[in-house]
Formats: structure tokens, C-alpha cells, sequence
């Protein structure tokens, strides 16, 4: 009788991307803290060991919470975890909080799994719902027009190829249903250059795309942003990790608006006046990793961290289009290839 399998053993140690700057950045930590992607607990432990008196870790996954359980105990009721979404948070927390991290895109746990099937590197079943429910990456590729395929691509991946990929998905899954990761990677790749050393996989910005669209990821990234905004207390502070271009842009743009440093369009224009801030920055920049973090940890070298501190100003719902947060046309129009 073959012994179950640990998931845990397939993993790398997960190493919390941007850990040191976000400590040194929200220093000293107090207070209620929400980690809204919980993942491996990397943020959440690192959060309690620097002196939060409680964090509430909210993940999607189930699996992450299971993963959880042989060490969460040893933090008795500093430490709460909680199944949900964190475009839910201020629902979640049942509280005023001093402070909100969120680690965005796929944790290390879930591309270090085959079976989940996040990687191009390994095989597995087509699957990328962090939720385990819901629409699959199998369920888009082998269902979906070959119009929207190209959109997601387009649109979610900034793939330039996108309508010569959908054309190839779509021939290929006449044949056979598109159901691994190994499959859909080789379709993809057929179709794009042969990389040169140290450029990415081509199934890179594929794979990112229909994730993205699995998940829903920007109007959750929307969405957590203003949950996060409400459920701050003055004062609070919302740390956020990227880790790719079109999510630092929403959060870039986030913090601009509701810290009243947003720039104008026309340079010529009058400078804004009136605006009540709702944030202020903590990081004028984006903070990367540093050499140390890049050696110890190579999938950090696309991650950036944010950080602004909440006012007394009233909260506002954001908006999705001024924060150009990427979404699939109602037409065909915007969609290259």
C-alpha cells in the first residue's frame, strides 16, 4: 500500500518576499494586523514575532490553512485564520485594524505543487484556482472562444502574440482537450521565439493571463484595496507586495489618488487643490530586494512593496477604470495579436 503524500514535502522553504523592508517600513509593529494572503504564514509569523499583539490570516486556499495547523497553535489567540477573500477583509476583521499586508499573485506553496497547476515547469493538471472551486484554466482553455482566449492573453499577460496563441489553442484542442500544463506550455511556446538566455519562460505571460482570469484577480486586487481602506483605523497601515508590472501600477495609482498625489494628464494643467488625503505615503517609491534578498530568494527580483499610512478622512469606494486596472473589452476593440 503505497503511504499518502505529504504536499509539504514537494515544496521549497518559502521564503515572505520583501519581508525586512516591510518590517523596517511599518516599524514598530502593534496592534491587530490582517494578512490577506496568507500563503505559507511568512508575513504573518514575521508580523507576530516583531510585536503585533494579533494577526487575522486570511487566505482563499484551504489548503493553506491546512498546511497552517502544526504551527499556528503555538500562537494560542494571537493568531486567527480565517478561509475567505481578501476583497472581504473589512468583514473578516471584525475590528478596526492597525494594520494590512497583502502579498499578491501565486504564493511559492502553490507554484511548487504540480498538482495545482500554476507552473510551466511541471506537470500537472491545468487547474490555477487558488480556491479550489470555480472555473479551471482547463475550463477556459477548451471552452472559451477563441476571442477571449486572445483578450486574456492580451489584456491579463500583455501578450502581444495572443490572437496567434488562441488560434493555436484552439486548433489544438479540436484534437484533444488541452488538459495539463506541460500541453498548453508546448502550444505556446510553439508559437513564440526561442528565448534567449536569461529571458523568461514564453508561456510566462500565457500562464500569467489565465491565472489572472481564474482568479479574478484585479477586481479582487480592486476590491481588497478598498475593503483594506475601510477597515483601517487612522493611523493603520497597508503594506502591498507585487509582482509584476500591471499590479504595481493599480496600487501605484491607488496611493496617488487617495494620497492627493496623483500627477495631472496635462502638465499645463492647474495643480488639484481640495483634495482630502486618505493615505499618506510611507514609501515615495516602490521599494525592490536588495542584493542579499536576491541571492537567498532569485523569485523576489520582480517584487516591489508599497507602503501608506490611513487618515482620519472618510473612506471612498475605488474606482476600477481610473486606477486602469486591466479588464477583457465588451468589444473587439484593444486586442492585438
Amino acid at each position: 500500500m503505497t503511504a499518502a503524500r505529504d504536499p509539504a514535502a514537494d515544496r521549497s522553504p518559502h521564503i515572505p518576499v520583501l519581508l525586512r523592508p516591510l518590517l523596517a517600513a511599518v516599524a514598530p509593529v502593534r496592534g491587530l494586523w490582517l494578512d490577506g494572503t496568507f500563503g505559507a504564514g511568512g508575513y504573518t509569523r514575521g508580523l507576530l514575532e516583531a510585536g503585533a499583539d494579533c494577526v487575522i490570516g486570511v487566505d482563499r486556499d484551504p489548503l493553506a490553512l491546512e498546511l497552517a495547523a502544526p504551527w499556528a497553535g503555538a500562537y494560542g489567540d494571537r493568531l486567527r485564520l480565517v478561509q475567505g477573500n481578501f476583497s472581504e477583509l473589512d468583514q473578516h476583521a471584525g475590528a478596526q485594524l492597525d494594520g494590512v499586508v497583502l502579498d499578491l499573485g501565486v504564493s511559492s506553496m502553490q507554484i511548487d505543487m504540480a498538482e495545482r497547476g500554476f507552473s510551466f515547469q511541471k506537470d500537472g493538471p491545468l487547474d490555477m484556482r487558488m480556491s479550489q472551486s470555480g472555473e479551471s484554466a482547463a475550463d477556459i482553455v477548451n471552452t472559451a472562444s477563441e476571442e477571449r482566449i486572445a483578450d486574456i492573453l492580451y489584456h491579463f499577460g500583455e501578450e502581444r502574440a495572443s490572437r496567434r496563441i488562441a488560434h493555436a489553442i484552439v486548433a489544438a484542442r479540436a484534437t484533444d482537450p488541452i488538459i495539463t500544463t506541460l500541453r498548453l506550455a508546448e502550444i505556446v511556446s510553439k508559437c513564440l521565439p526561442r528565448p534567449k538566455p536569461g529571458q523568461s519562460h514564453p508561456a510566462t505571460r500565457s500562464f500569467q493571463a489565465l491565472r489572472i482570469a481564474v482568479n479574478a484577480e484585479f477586481s479582487e486586487l480592486v476590491q481588497g484595496l478598498g475593503a483594506a481602506e475601510r477597515a483601517l483605523k487612522p493611523g493603520g497601515l497597508l503594506a502591498v507586495v507585487t509582482f509584476h508590472s500591471l499590479e504595481d501600477r493599480v496600487v501605484k495609482r491607488f496611493f496617488q489618488a487617495a494620497s492627493g498625489e496623483e500627477p495631472n494628464s496635462n502638465r499645463y494643467a492647474p495643480a488639484k487643490s481640495g483634495t482630502t488625503a486618505r493615505f499618506e505615503l510611507v514609501t515615495r517609491k516602490a521599494v525592490g530586494p536588495d542584493d542579499q534578498e536576491l541571492e537567498e530568494n532569485p523569485r523576489a527580483r520582480s517584487a516591489k512593496l508599497r507602503v501608506a499610512r490611513r487618515t482620519a478622512a472618510p473612506a471612498m469606494a475605488p474606482d476600477a477604470a481610473k486606477l486602469d486596472a486591466p479588464d477583457l473589452p465588451q468589444t473587439k476593440k484593444g486586442r492585438r495579436g
